[in-house]
């Protein structure tokens, strides 16, 4: 099977995991785990979003001013380019912020989804959106995150889910995944494996 595209989750698996989302809820007011931020944020009513928003938005440029690459995402992207396989991004976190994380370590990405363009993770709108731009199916496109949302968005479209296994709740989402990492070296031989495989 030939990978034609590559699509990977931006905060925790390009960058190493910064955001502490416990301590974002808490300081928002929503439930430990359960709903997403985001899906907590969009049920509550304008003035009490607009606060948390607020909450949400300083944490992540915290995160963005803050970040630093996993250890091998350079070496896996110019490896993607030398092959000539298409990246995306596709984060839960704004297009500012994504756009200044990659400027700070000078990544390039084929395209980038963020959560303004529709719906987020764990919708599969962006996977489909990503696939779509760069002609790839979705069978053939590997999603690659460290939350359970990458790998649902995938499953929702069909697309191949691998977890980055870098943080302690990972655990809970193996089951999702149809492949598991523990750092982004071990992609390069994943896609030769899976190439060999036709």
């Amino acid at each position: 099977m030939k990978i034609q595209a590559v699509i990977f989750d931006l905060d925790g698996t390009l960058t190493e995991p910064f955001l502490d989302f416990d301590v974002i809820r808490r300081e928002i007011g929503i439930q430990p785990e359960g709903i997403g931020v985001l899906e907590a944020l969009s049920a509550m009513p304008e003035t009490q979003r607009k606060k948390a928003e607020a909450i949400l938005a300083a944490h992540e440029q915290t995160a963005a001013e803050h970040s630093t690459l996993n250890d091998g995402a350079v070496e896996l992207l110019n490896l993607l380019r030398a092959r000539q396989i298409p990246v995306g991004v596709l984060t839960r976190n704004t297009r500012q912020n994504a756009v200044y994380v990659a400027q700070k370590h000078n990544l390039r990405f084929d395209a980038m989804i963020c959560r303004e363009d529709g719906p987020a993770k764990p919708d599969g709108y962006g996977v489909a959106a990503l696939c779509q731009r760069f002609g790839a199916a979705p069978k053939q496109t590997l999603v690659i995150g460290d939350f359970k949302h990458d790998l649902e968005a995938a499953r929702n479209v069909g697309a191949v889910a691998i977890l980055l296994k870098n943080h302690a709740k990972a655990d809970m989402f193996e089951h999702l995944a149809d492949y598991v990492i523990h750092r982004l070296n071990e992609v390069p031989p994943l896609i030769d494996q899976m190439e060999q495989n036709r």
